[in-house]
């Protein structure tokens, strides 16, 4: 989950919608209209796992704000050129203003995408092995409050646990259920958010 907020307190306790977006239209855009809709696009889903990494002691907000910077700076997050980068490239990247400059994250990001191509070859997919680790279908959590939401959990531990097996890099457990919140395997809209029941019915209809 993105950072939770507390300037939101009095609407949660009165129900609604989830608050950790604030007032703010554009974090509210991405609420209402993106986080939680179940994803399973190869790529997108590497996308959002990429940006989850670069998030890691940063907030949500910040990187969202980056988001086309990113993908412009990064081939559209397109996996198969990405994993082509050479040194060159990595040290342009560092001079670009629009991302986070960080030379760890960068280079997980290359990195990463080598370890999608491998589990593209070897595992049928990448969707197909992210979402095995909840059966191939959204978890729909019933929470009331934001502070009963987890950081981590089992399912994310053991999905971290295979993806740097595998090779990826800035894929902790913490960032790993966030990834798993953004991409709808986990519905933790709280339940008196109107997105909680229009999350539960597109993880049916994505899946028929």
């Amino acid at each position: 989950m993105p950072e939770k907020k507390t300037a939101g307190a009095a609407k949660e306790a009165s129900g609604g919608a989830c608050p950790w977006p604030g007032e703010d239209p554009f974090y509210r855009a991405y609420h209402d209209e993106e986080w939680g809709v179940p994803e399973f696009d190869d790529r997108a889903l590497f996308e959002k796992l990429v940006l989850d990494g670069f998030q890691a002691g940063l907030s949500w907000i910040t990187i969202l704000r980056k988001r086309e910077n990113f993908r412009e700076a990064f081939d559209g997050f397109d996996p198969e050129r990405i994993a082509r980068y050479k040194s060159a490239k990595i040290e342009k990247l560092l001079l670009n203003e629009g991302i986070i400059r960080h030379r760890g994250k960068i280079e997980a990001t290359v990195t990463n995408a080598r370890a999608w191509l491998d589990i593209m070859d070897q595992n049928g997919g990448f969707s197909g092995f992210i979402w095995s680790f909840v059966d191939g279908a959204p978890q729909q959590n019933a929470w009331t409050r934001i502070k009963s939401v987890p950081a981590e959990t089992e399912m994310s531990q053991k999905l971290s646990k295979a993806l740097k097996t595998k090779g990826f890099r800035f894929c902790g457990p913490t960032i790993v259920y966030a990834f798993a919140q953004a991409v709808g395997m986990v519905n933790d809209h709280l339940v008196t958010c109107p997105r909680h029941e229009e999350c539960a019915r597109l993880g049916l209809s994505k899946r028929s």
